[in-house]
Parts: C-alpha cells; structure tokens; sequence
C-alpha cells in the first residue's frame, strides 16, 4: 500500500469517528429540548410534577384489597357463631316492655341455639323496633316484627338465616310457653324464622302446635299483661289497630 493511500485510509476513519459522535450528542441534545418543551408545556397547562405522581400512584393503587365487609349470619355461618356467642353471654332472664307493662321471659338452656339468637337480637336492639304486631285472640300473641321501613333495614344488617329445631323433651305449648315462629311451607326440618316469637296464651294452651316449633321459653311474670295484649282490638288480619311497641332488655 502507497503512503498516500494509507494517508487517504486514515483520514477517512478519522472524519467518519468525528460525525458519529456528533450525531449521538444531536440526539441527545434534540432529546433533551423535546423534553424540555414538554415540561415547559405540562407547567403552562397547570400540571405539576406532583400531579404527575399522584396520577401514576392512583394508576399503580392495588385494587385487589378490598373493605372488609360487615358481619351478617348465614345458615353457614349461624351455628358455630350462636353457640360461641352463647357461651359469652349466658343470660337466661329477659323483659319485654310494652304500654300495658312488663313480661318477663325465662330462657331455657336446652335450646342453646335459640336462647343465644335471642339474646343476640335484644342486645342488638332489635325488638326495640318491633311491636307485638298479631293479635289471634284466645290462641297467641306474637312479636317480633313491624311494617317501619327500617325493619327491613335492620333485619337486613343482622342477616338471612333460620335456625336449627331444637326440640326440648317433655315441653308443651301450655299457656305462657315462648316459641320461635316458623314458614310452613318447604320446611320439613321445622327450622324455626329468627325474629318473630309468641306466647300462648289460650288456658288449654295450644298442643296442636307441640313438635312443630321450638318451645325456648316461657313467661314467669307478667302474663295479665300479655292477657291484656290478647284483648286489644284487631283488624281482620288480627293486627293491632293500635301499634304494641316493644322496648327487650337483658335482666340476668
């Protein structure tokens, strides 16, 4: 190779050093002005670089991890929670408060399902929004239940569910005897409805009703006044024509 060929060689390597590295440095130095003419427009649009962030992190939020969501008893769920609760709050003793005075209402033991829903829905207050709503004179008073549209609400919050039959060998429905109601349509097991109870009051007592519900109390003071609840006028649905508010609390 001649010398000016290797003169012409190596100058060709050199220029061709020299644009590469001028063409980087364009890019980067375009790259940086493009950059800078967004910022500067972001700032003149009213975001700001904490806007910016905030918008990033509510896109990169978890949304798997949701509220826990308040407790309701289910038929799943209702029997492992009425017999814990039940041990926590062994009351036996509860007064029923109405207009024409107290009925006092003892729990039986025998029936731990029912006596533990029982005291679960007076300590949360439940009845106080109840009246003794059916009137079938000579036969029953029964409570438990109104047509105020926060019943729906509060029924709703508490849960969906019935409650096991917990028949009590020996007992009867003799007059002053407390029981659960219950549907009687599809219900072959005689699981009994949560809310609504009554209280027998016809003299011969009502043994047409024995092994169909869940006997779980009876009255052991105050049933002149249920005796007085049985009297009250009724429409021709044996309902109240006047309201018998309901006010339960726990004694002992």
């Amino acid at each position: 190779m001649s010398f000016n060929r290797v003169i012409l060689v190596y100058s060709c390597i050199v220029f061709f050093n020299l644009y590469s590295c001028e063409d980087t440095q364009s890019k980067k130095t375009k790259q940086g002005v493009i950059e800078n003419e967004q910022s500067i427009s972001l700032e003149k649009s009213g975001y700001q670089n904490d806007t910016l962030k905030t918008k990033i992190k509510d896109k990169t939020k978890d949304t798997s991890v949701l509220e826990d969501e308040p407790f309701k008893l289910t038929n799943k769920n209702m029997k492992s929670f009425l017999l814990q609760y039940g041990k926590e709050n062994p009351e036996t003793l509860v007064r029923i408060n109405t207009k024409f005075g107290d009925i006092h209402i003892q729990l039986y033991k025998e029936s731990p399902l029912h006596r533990a829903n029982f005291i679960y829905l007076v300590k949360q207050k439940y009845f106080d929004e109840t009246f003794f709503y059916r009137v079938a004179k000579g036969f029953v008073i029964q409570g438990g239940n109104s047509d105020r549209n926060q019943m729906a609400h509060k029924r709703h919050d508490i849960g969906d569910y019935t409650v096991p039959h917990e028949p009590i060998t020996g007992l009867k429905h003799n007059r002053g005897a407390v029981a659960l109601s219950k549907q009687w349509v599809n219900n072959p097991s005689n699981r009994s409805t949560p809310y609504e109870f009554f209280i027998v009051i016809a003299k011969q007592g009502a043994h047409h009703l024995d092994g169909e519900h869940t006997i779980f109390g009876k009255v052991v003071k105050g049933m002149n006044v249920a005796d007085k609840i049985s009297n009250v006028p009724v429409d021709g649905s044996e309902w109240p024509k006047e309201n018998i508010f309901i006010k339960a609390e726990v004694i002992r």
